[in-house]
C-alpha cells in the first residue's frame, strides 16, 4: 500500500486535512518555519551577494527529526503550506531539509480546506516557484538588514529595547505626521442656515445654498455672524417658493468579498475585535472547526488576500441559494468580482468566503465559540449581500428661493433593500429622509429660519481601521503584515492606543524624528510602497532579487554610516513622581523594564529600591475594601482588582466606577461599546444596566 507524506504549517490544519485523506496519508505540521537566518547575528554574507546564512530554528530539532523519518518510509511527499509567498517559502525550506528536489512535482495549494479542495490539489502537484522564494527572501533579507543595522544605533544612541523596520517605521511617521497636524490645527468659524417648513402638516428642512447672480445659482460659504444676519435679513420670510423639482433614483451597490484588509477594517469597527484577534480568529475557522454532525472542517477560504475574487462555481452556487432563500430579485445572478486592475500575483486567491454558503451562521452556533460565530457571521453575511442586487431608492431634490436666496432640500426612500437586507455598514443605515409632494411654484410655510455656528474641526487620530486602510491604500506593507506592525509599535511603546485611537509617546515621537533626518528613505512613504512593488515583480520574475537588495544597501549602507558618526547619545531625562523612596527619602522615578514600567530610587547604586507602579482607581474593593487597581495580565489585558491580592481575590475585567448602584448599592462597573459607555452593575441578579451617549 502506498503510503503518502503531506506536510503543512500547523497542528490543526493537519488535524483537519487528516480526517479527509485517510489511512494511505500521514499529515505532520512543520509548525510554521523550520529554517530562518540567526538571532544572534546578521546571517547575511553582504560580500558574497548577499547570501543568506539560514539555520534549522532553536527548539525545532525534534521536528525536523520527525519529519526526515517520516520522509524516509514515504512513496510520495507533498509539502502543503499556505498558499502564499511565506507558504512557498516554508516549503523551500522544508525540501531542502528533507532532500527533495527543486523540480520535483511536490508542492501542493488549496484556497479552502475541504475534501474536494484538498483531493483537487493531490492531483495537480507542481514544483515549488522559485519566484515566490526569491520574494520572501528579499523582503526577509531587506527586514533583516534594517532592523539589524538601525536598532542597534537606537540602542547606543537613545536606549536599549528599541527597534526599526521598514514598515513600522512608517506607520510609527504616519501617526506622528497626524499628530502634527492636530497640534498645528486651527479651527475655523463657518456657519450654516437652516430653514424649517412645511407643508400639509408634513414638516421638513431645507439648507442655504446661495444666492441667485445673473439668474444662475451661485454657492455662497459664511463665515461670521455679521454674515448670516445680512443674508437673513434679505429674505421674505412670507414667500419661500418651490423653484425646481427634480425626481429620480439611485442604486446602491453591494460590499465586494473581503480581503485581508477590509477583514482586519470590519472586524474593528463591527465587532471591536484587534487586527492580531481578528487574524487569530480567521486561522482558526481557515484550518477547521469541528461542527457537530459534519466533523472538522475548514469554515472559510484562506485569510491572506488582497483579491476581491470569486469562483464560478462559488458565485453559481450562491446564486442558487439566493434565490431559493431570497427570491430571484435578489440575486445578483452569480458576480466573480474578477481584480482586473490587479496584479497577478496579487489576484492569486479568491475573496475570503465561506467555503460553503449553505452553512449558515445560525445553524452551526453551537459549534463556534462567541467570538468565532461573530467573525464567521461577518464573513458569511459579506459573501451573500456581495451576491445579491443593489439596493434602490426614490430620490427627490428641490430647489426653493426667497428673494434670491436659494435653499435645497432633498429626500430618499428606500424602494427596494436588495444587498442591505443581509449586509450594512452604518453609513447604509440613515433613516429614509422623506419629504412632502411638493410641485413648482407653490408657497411653503415657514416655522423658523434657524442659524448655526460650526468650528472646522482637526483631523482624526489613526484608529487601527483607518491606520489599516491607509497603509493599503499607500501600499506600505502587505495585510499580512499589520497585525504584527501595529503590536510592535505598541510594545515597543512608540504609540499609545487610547480610546481606539493611535497618539505617539514621546519616545515614538524621538525615534521619528531621528530616523526621518538620518534614513528618510525607511520612513518614506513613496520609497517603502516602491519596494513592495519590486517585491511584487520579483514574484513575478521580472527582477532578480539581489539587485534589488543591492540597489537598497548601497545607499543605505552611505547614510548609516553619516548617522553613526553624527548622532550624539540623547539622554532620556526619568520621570519624576510624588512617590518617595522609603529607604533614602528621594521622589522616585520611572524606569522601563523588561515587563514594562516600574519605579527606582535615582540613588542608584547606593540606593537600589524599586517597586511596582501601582494605578489606583479611588474605588473600595466590594469585598474587602481595599483599593482597586488597574493591573495587566500576561498577555497584555487589562483588568481590575484589589491591592490586597493573594488575601482577597477580587477581579473584574471592565472598570469599576465610585458611584453605587441606585436599585442595590453595589458596584458598577463601565465598558466602551459601539452605542456609547455602558454602565452596569456587576450583580447579575440585580440586573442593572444604562447606556451613556458620548
Amino acid at each position: 500500500m502506498q503510503k503518502n507524506l503531506v506536510i503543512v504549517e500547523s497542528p490543526a490544519k493537519a488535524k483537519t486535512i487528516g480526517k479527509f485523506l485517510g489511512k494511505n496519508y500521514k499529515v505532520k505540521a512543520s509548525v510554521g518555519h523550520v529554517r530562518d537566518l540567526p538571532k544572534s547575528s546578521l546571517g547575511i554574507d553582504i560580500d558574497n551577494n548577499y547570501e543568506p546564512k539560514y539555520i534549522t530554528i532553536r527548539g525545532k530539532g525534534p521536528v525536523v527529526k520527525e519529519l526526515k523519518d517520516e520522509a524516509k518510509k514515504a512513496d510520495k511527499i507533498f509539502l502543503a503550506t499556505d498558499p502564499d509567498r511565506e507558504g512557498e517559502a516554508i516549503s523551500w525550506h522544508l525540501a531542502h531539509i528533507l532532500g527533495i528536489n527543486e523540480d520535483e512535482l511536490v508542492r501542493i495549494e488549496f484556497n479552502e480546506i475541504t475534501k474536494d479542495a484538498i483531493f483537487n490539489a493531490i492531483d495537480k502537484p507542481r514544483t515549488i516557484d522559485k519566484n515566490l522564494v526569491d520574494a520572501q527572501q528579499a523582503r526577509r533579507i531587506l527586514d533583516r538588514l534594517v532592523g539589524y543595522k538601525i536598532s542597534p544605533l537606537l540602542w547606543r544612541k537613545i536606549k536599549r529595547g528599541l527597534s526599526a523596520g521598514r514598515v513600522q517605521s512608517v506607520t510609527v511617521k504616519l501617526i506622528c505626521d497626524r499628530e502634527k497636524e492636530i497640534e498645528a490645527f486651527v479651527p475655523q468659524e463657518y456657519w450654516s442656515i437652516k430653514a424649517l417648513l412645511e407643508k400639509d402638516n408634513i414638516p421638513f428642512e431645507a439648507n442655504f445654498y446661495g444666492i441667485l447672480e445673473n439668474g444662475k445659482d451661485k454657492k455662497v460659504e459664511i463665515f461670521s455672524k455679521e454674515e448670516v444676519d445680512e443674508i437673513i435679513s434679505s429674505m421674505d420670510k412670507d414667500s419661500f417658493i418651490v423653484d425646481e423639482v427634480k425626481k429620480g433614483t439611485k442604486r446602491r451597490n453591494p460590499y465586494a468579498p473581503f480581503t485581508t484588509s477590509t477583514l482586519q477594517q470590519e472586524g474593528s469597527k463591527k465587532l471591536g475585535f484587534s487586527t492580531r484577534k481578528t487574524m487569530m480568529i480567521a486561522q482558526q475557522l481557515y484550518e477547521g472547526i469541528d461542527i457537530k454532525g459534519e466533523g472538522t472542517v475548514g469554515l472559510i477560504t484562506y485569510i491572506r488576500t488582497d483579491s476581491t475574487r470569486v469562483s464560478d462555481e462559488a458565485a453559481n452556487l450562491a446564486k442558487t441559494f439566493i434565490t431559493d432563500n431570497y427570491g430571484k430579485a435578489y440575486s445578483s445572478g452569480g458576480k466573480t468580482y474578477s481584480n482586473k486592475s490587479k496584479k497577478e500575483t496579487q489576484d492569486a486567491h479568491e475573496g475570503i468566503r465561506p467555503s460553503s454558503i449553505l452553512r449558515k451562521p445560525e445553524d452551526i452556533k453551537k459549534s463556534l465559540t462567541p467570538d468565532q460565530f461573530k467573525l464567521y457571521d461577518l464573513i458569511w453575511k459579506r459573501f451573500v449581500s456581495s451576491q445579491m442586487s443593489p439596493a434602490k431608492f426614490d430620490t427627490i431634490s428641490v430647489k426653493i428661493i426667497s428673494n434670491g436666496n436659494i435653499f435645497r432640500a432633498s429626500g430618499s426612500k428606500m424602494s427596494f433593500d436588495g444587498f442591505l437586507k443581509v449586509y450594512s455598514n452604518q453609513e447604509d443605515k440613515d433613516k429614509d429622509l422623506e419629504i412632502p409632494i411638493l410641485e413648482e411654484g407653490e408657497k411653503l410655510k415657514v416655522n423658523k429660519i434657524e442659524p448655526n455656528q460650526h468650528f472646522t474641526q482637526p483631523p482624526s487620530r489613526y484608529t487601527e481601521a483607518s491606520l489599516i486602510k491607509t497603509l493599503e491604500d499607500l501600499g506600505i506593507g502587505r495585510p499580512s503584515t499589520y497585525a504584527p506592525t501595529i503590536s510592535t509599535i505598541l510594545n515597543r511603546e512608540y504609540v499609545n492606543l487610547n480610546n481606539r485611537s493611535f497618539a505617539p509617546t514621546e519616545l515614538g515621537i524621538l525615534v521619528n524624528d531621528l530616523l526621518g533626518e538620518y534614513f528618510e528613505d525607511i520612513v518614506n512613504e513613496e520609497f517603502t510602497a516602491e519596494l513592495e512593488e519590486k517585491l511584487d515583480r520579483i514574484a513575478e520574475g521580472d527582477y532578480e532579487w539581489q539587485l534589488v537588495v543591492d540597489d537598497f544597501y548601497k545607499d543605505f549602507e552611505v547614510v548609516l554610516r553619516k548617522a553613526e558618526e553624527e548622532i550624539d547619545k540623547i539622554e532620556i531625562e526619568d520621570e519624576v513622581t510624588d512617590e518617595i523612596c522609603e529607604k533614602c527619602g528621594r521622589n522616585m522615578v520611572v524606569k522601563y523594564g523588561r515587563y514594562g514600567k516600574f519605579l527606582a530610587c535615582p540613588g542608584y547604586p547606593e540606593c537600589k529600591n524599586t517597586k511596582a507602579i501601582v494605578d489606583e482607581l479611588n474605588v473600595p474593593c466590594p469585598l474587602c475594601g481595599g483599593n482597586i487597581i488597574r493591573r495587566r495580565s500576561r498577555k497584555g489585558r487589562i483588568f481590575y482588582g484589589c491591592s490586597n491580592f493573594p488575601d482577597c481575590n477580587f477581579i473584574s475585567w471592565d472598570e469599576p466606577i465610585e458611584e453605587k448602584c441606585p436599585q442595590c448599592n453595589g458596584v458598577l462597573v463601565k465598558k466602551k461599546t459601539k452605542k456609547g459607555t455602558k454602565i452596569r452593575c456587576m450583580d447579575k441578579e440585580c440586573g442593572y444596566s444604562r447606556i451613556e451617549k458620548e
